[in-house]
């Protein structure tokens, strides 16, 4: 359709419009359309047939682009006129004569879905297609903040930072989508923002879906790989700690890592057992396969059998119908950590020798063994040398598991290393609780340093996040740990001197710690009838140090 030039006076409105009945014949008009130049277009029947082909068109009046917009009425037609927005849709209209249909297809795709929102977020226009997707009835979305109206959508954030997304994955539903979100200027204000979805058949979007979760495994695979490689590389890393005993421990790691051969950790309950069994497998040729960890004090005696073995299909009834990997099977090819090896049962001793001797395991319910190569690594804070004296260990399998013996030393022994601890223990609190790194005075260190320790480095990483909770200058000072809970034992007599509530005596640090140790061991054996397992469990000290303790109190007998 050609654009039509004509000359007037006249003033244009915002918005101009003629109603035309069935015969032609103009009925109502507004603005422009009361203009000679106007109604004679309007009732001609060639350009009226024209613009009612391609119910958009375009005008110059007087050197005003206008924008032309047919529509049927009941019984009759509309013609409405406004000012072209801008000059490359009014080019676009005056040179495109299916410029309608080219929208309507924009709007109403059911493969490129769009939502329009006004500056303020709030939903003007969305695709039929769109609304059906996100279960909408017809116009229900208007009106609306968009981020009521469609999953995970970013258009908010869009009209705010005037920043365009291209390309970006959006989950709605379950499903990712590819999408691309423009913000809209007029000059220099932003005026809305356009959220474009594509929608494909179901074919090709299940295929689309299949590659973008594709990806996603492969990229989270890497991601695993590569922090795999920087533990093989800093498999030291996680032991801190730079004096003579710690500096010996990790050059003994070194040595012992590449030799296949079963070692056995020993070391008070805290020290970091488990990080130095999980840095000999980092540093082992096994290092690409799996360390599976079994808690020996926890395997309850009813599931040994099925959780150290496994067992077939149907075994047992409940079993699971595809059967079920034992820990050794789990462990092959890769390495088998046994915590706490000097509190297993000696009848679940004897079944794990014969798996170390025959290289060997026979699931529950099998008809046949399977063979098992793992590294086997062990730990325990128990005296397996006093144990097999004691027959309560079996001497046989002492020697399958400690060809090799490392020792960790207790904090009392690396005293120098608490700087370093408390610093990682610190920095791993904030970031865990998205909180500000706490400082240390050199004072708190100090009062750190003077402590027995019995817990251990589990027993430093405690008090110190607990002390970071409750300092309210963001720097910990000795008063941080001092502010700890009275014992519930403080009325409790202790024998051969140990001090109770009403003593009023001025001791020294180390003398005020002593007695706040017999005071909480006091209370413990109070508390569980003299049970020292419990006892040190609730404590987390080792046995040896509990005995050692209650013999310094008086309590002579020490079963």
């Amino acid at each position: 359709m050609s654009t039509t030039n004509a000359k007037t006076n006249t003033r244009l409105t915002p918005l101009s419009i003629i109603c035309l009945n069935e015969q032609g014949k103009i009925i109502f008009d507004s603005g422009l359309g009361n203009q000679p130049v106007i109604k004679v277009l309007a009732t001609d029947r060639t350009w009226l047939a024209d613009i009612q082909r391609t119910r958009l068109g375009s005008l110059e009046i007087e050197g005003k682009k206008l924008l032309v917009l047919w529509s049927p009425l009941e019984s009759g037609s509309l013609l409405a006129f406004r000012e072209s927005p801008g000059e490359a849709v009014f080019d676009f209209i005056a040179a495109v004569d299916f410029a309608f249909d080219i929208f309507e297809h924009l709007l109403s795709n059911p493969f490129d879905a769009m939502t329009v929102v006004d500056h303020n977020a709030i939903v003007r226009f969305i695709s039929p297609i769109h609304e059906e997707f996100f279960r909408h009835s017809r116009g229900e979305a208007l009106g609306r903040p968009v981020q009521k109206v469609i999953e995970n959508t970013r258009l908010h954030t869009i009209v705010q930072t005037g920043k365009a997304e291209i390309g970006h994955i959006q989950k709605m539903r379950g499903d990712a989508r590819v999408v691309s979100r423009t913000p809209i200027f007029r000059g220099d204000k932003i005026v809305g923002a356009i959220g474009r979805i594509m929608f494909k058949g179901p074919q090709q979007l299940d295929e689309l879906n299949q590659r973008i979760n594709n990806l996603e495994n492969e990229v989270a695979f890497y991601k695993r790989q590569a922090e795999a490689m920087r533990n093989q590389e800093n498999g030291l890393d996680a032991i801190i700690g730079e004096s003579n005993r710690i500096r010996d421990l990790k050059k003994d790691i070194i040595r012992i890592a590449p030799l296949d051969v079963p070692v056995l950790i020993v070391g008070e309950s805290g020290v970091g057992k488990e990080l130095v069994a999980q840095s000999i497998h980092r540093l082992s040729s096994r290092r690409n396969h799996a360390m599976i960890m079994i808690n020996a004090a926890a395997l309850p005696a009813t599931l040994v059998e099925s959780e150290l073995f496994g067992y077939s299909a149907g075994a047992f009834t409940g079993a699971s119908q595809k059967g079920h990997l034992g820990k050794f099977e789990q462990a092959n090819q890769g390495s088998l950590f046994l915590d706490e090896i000097g509190d297993m049962p000696l009848d679940v001793q004897a079944k794990l020798l014969r798996v170390l001797q025959d290289g060997s395991v026979e699931k529950l319910g099998g008809t046949k063994p399977v063979k098992v190569d793992f590294r086997l690594i062990s730990a325990t804070n128990r005296d397996l040398d006093a144990m097999v004296e004691v027959n309560s260990f079996r001497l046989d399998l002492f020697y399958r598991i400690s060809p090799v013996v490392l020792r960790v030393p207790s904090l009392r022994e690396r005293l120098e290393d608490i700087p370093a601890l408390a610093m990682k223990f610190l920095a791993e609190f904030a970031d865990r609780h998205g909180r500000d790194l706490c400082k240390i005075t050199d004072a708190a260190v100090q009062y750190l340093q003077a402590k027995p320790w019995p817990g251990n480095i589990r027993q430093l990483k405690h008090e110190l996040e607990r002390a970071a909770i409750f300092t309210t200058t963001g720097t910990i000072k000795p008063e941080d740990f001092r502010s700890e809970r009275k014992m519930p034992s403080d009325d409790i007599k202790i024998p051969n001197g140990g001090i109770g509530q009403a003593d009023n005596v001025s001791f020294n640090l180390p003398e005020q710690i002593e007695k706040l140790e017999q005071r909480a061991i006091a209370a413990a054996m109070e508390k569980h009838d003299g049970n020292k397992k419990r006892v040190a469990e609730e404590l987390n000290i080792s046995r040896s140090y509990l005995y050692k303790k209650l013999s310094d109190m008086g309590f002579e007998d020490q079963s």
